[in-house]
């Protein structure tokens, strides 16, 4: 028996906002994207004897979505609201459906792995994608290089782990503000944290990481700035990425780290969340 289907919503952050808020009351709820509905950002049931209580606070949510009771649940708990078995089987369908929902972070992670297999067969213009001094970048005008670091990656574990963060933080933002928010994050932190690492330690780096550590930022700060938008990560998440940061600049992991460029991705990130919600009104969710 599949699972019912409490309310659908246009955007995400609405759905995930109430789905936190259904945990805190012991109701297990969990998240599914259904590309062909007009409502496609959907919240199902595991259990339908919890669909009466559930439908009681689902209402009282579409009555004022911005009560602080959600958006302190949205907080302590994170983003924990995701598809899991039971609860919206993935498939092709689903996995397709996502990818169009989220075109730049695609674009990013396919061109990232394109890159990596061209690496292995030593093509030519892999090399137009490294970074070079800025005294030499001043003659050349090739001033792609500056976010050619962003593409390369080193090993099988840099970019799987680089692109695995990059499609869970990058995805959620993009359907949460839109491509152009996204791109616009993407250039500055890859800018500035490629820009800083060249600075500090020469030209001899790359990978997303950099990035990465930015839309961590940004998705951390919009959690704790404005609870209400969706966005967020457990505490214990964000933890273990301080802690890896840390533990680079401590210089005991087996690889050698782009430290520089990690801290500057992050403050570039969390300095975007706080500007957004500076200069964002304080309004009403419209749940739809």
């Amino acid at each position: 028996m599949s699972a019912p289907v409490l309310l659908g919503f246009r955007q995400e952050q609405h759905a995930r906002l109430l789905i936190s808020y259904l945990r805190s009351q012991q109701i297990k709820a969990g998240y599914h994207f259904a590309a062909e509905q007009s409502h496609p950002h959907q919240i199902l049931l595991k259990d339908a004897a919890d669909y009466v209580q559930a439908k009681q606070i689902a209402d009282e949510f579409l009555q004022n979505p911005s009560d602080k009771r959600y958006q302190q649940s949205a907080w302590e708990q994170g983003k924990t609201a995701t598809s899991s078995p039971g609860l919206g089987a993935i498939n092709w369908e689903t996995w397709f459906a996502q990818m169009r929902s989220a075109p730049f972070c695609t674009a990013i992670l396919l061109a990232c792995i394109v890159t990596f297999i061209s690496m292995f067969f030593h093509l030519s213009w892999v090399s137009q994608l490294r970074i070079q001094p800025l005294i030499i970048l001043k003659h050349t005008h090739e001033w792609w290089r500056l976010l050619g670091p962003a593409f390369l990656h080193f090993g099988a574990l840099h970019i799987v782990f680089n692109l695995l963060w990059w499609w869970l933080l990058g995805g959620a933002i993009e359907r949460t503000f839109g491509s152009s928010m996204l791109a616009g994050i993407f250039l500055v932190t890859a800018l500035v944290s490629n820009i800083g690492q060249l600075l500090v330690s020469g030209p001899a780096f790359g990978g997303l990481s950099g990035v990465v550590y930015g839309v961590l930022g940004f998705v951390w700060w919009c959690g704790w700035l404005r609870p209400q938008w969706g966005l967020g990560l457990p505490k214990s998440m964000v933890g273990f990425m301080l802690i890896w940061l840390v533990l680079g600049y401590a210089d005991v992991l087996w690889i050698s780290m782009a430290n520089t460029a990690h801290t500057l991705g992050l403050v570039s990130g969390c300095a975007c969340a706080l500007l957004l919600s500076q200069f964002t009104p304080q309004k009403r969710i419209r749940a739809d």
